[in-house]
């Protein structure tokens, strides 16, 4: 390594340094899902990076998607794949291989990952110590003109109706690292697929984060024009999801993130985790690298 080389290697560590000791001791909630999933480098730099932030001093809990794995499962029992506004239909046979991938194959992925790496990492269904209780959830889908709204039952699809921190408080006084996967019970001992985004926002609010970390496979929000807005208030998101420039996919992540901020979270930044080691980045940095959606304009 040139001198060059060590003298840019200090650098990126003196611009850290403020950062490092502002966050010692910080909970922070990273969904982690998309493209960060699938890649096997960027698999292996998120492993180092969350192994990093404990060995540093922070409490990072995952709460783990699983999509594309799912799928594949599905394609190969010759079970298609519903849809309704992001939202997976989830019968008997399809809630059986959510809960097979997501808390075994998924799970168990993501822990060797990161155990590989250094670190203490532990996973977790959110029926383990009745870490999450849920209810079934329904579906208000709007019709067209002159339609009235309509009401779709997508299955065993759940909504959090309460989180018990304890476990996870246990686990993280003890150096361990919590890997969730988004599986809750309802009060007759049902099991409930649950949106991984929805998981995490009320995981951060329960564990009183100071972030929620939402890795995605687009850089953050875009303005109308198309460039990448850096901050983005409660008024200003609202406004765009109204006026129709937030939409799809990204309409569920801003919305959960509002819920996070008005449940105590400081920030929530959301990130391209595609990019490599994009938590580091994000949160050791002057300049940050996605949108980070906070609760009022910053002056």
């Amino acid at each position: 390594m040139t001198i060059d080389r060590f003298q840019n290697a200090a650098q990126v560590l003196i611009e850290a340094l403020p950062y490092i000791r502002q966050f010692a001791g910080m909970t922070v909630v990273i969904k982690y899902g998309g493209h960060a999933m699938v890649d096997e480098t960027l698999k292996e730099d998120f492993a180092r990076d969350i192994t990093l932030l404990k060995f540093i001093g922070m409490n990072p809990v995952v709460v783990h998607g699983g999509g594309p794995q799912i799928n594949a499962v599905l394609d190969q029992m010759g079970i298609k794949p519903r849809f309704v506004r992001g939202m997976r239909m989830t019968d008997g046979p399809t809630m059986d291989v959510v809960e097979m991938v997501l808390g075994g194959k998924v799970n168990k992925a993501i822990v060797n990952q990161i155990n590989r790496q250094g670190g203490k990492a532990v996973g977790l269904s959110g029926k383990d110590g009745g870490l999450i209780k849920a209810e079934k959830m329904k579906i208000i889908q709007q019709g067209g003109e002159n339609e009235p709204p309509e009401i779709i039952d997508p299955g065993m699809v759940g909504r959090v109706t309460k989180i018990d921190p304890e476990i996870i408080h246990t686990l993280t006084s003890r150096g361990f690292i919590p890997i969730i996967a988004p599986v809750g019970v309802g009060e007759g001992g049902e099991t409930y697929n649950i949106n991984a985004d929805l998981v995490a926002s009320c995981m951060a609010v329960a564990l009183k984060a100071r972030r929620l970390i939402l890795l995605t496979d687009v850089d953050g929000v875009l303005a109308p024009g198309g460039d990448l807005i850096s901050t983005l208030n409660a008024d200003l998101a609202s406004e765009m999801i109204a006026g129709g420039s937030i939409k799809a996919g990204m309409i569920p992540k801003i919305e959960y993130a509002l819920e996070a901020l008005d449940g105590g979270v400081e920030k929530v930044p959301i990130l391209n985790g595609k990019r490599r080691h994009a938590i580091l980045l994000e949160l050791f940095t002057d300049r940050g690298i996605g949108t980070e959606v906070v609760k009022t304009k910053t002056s």
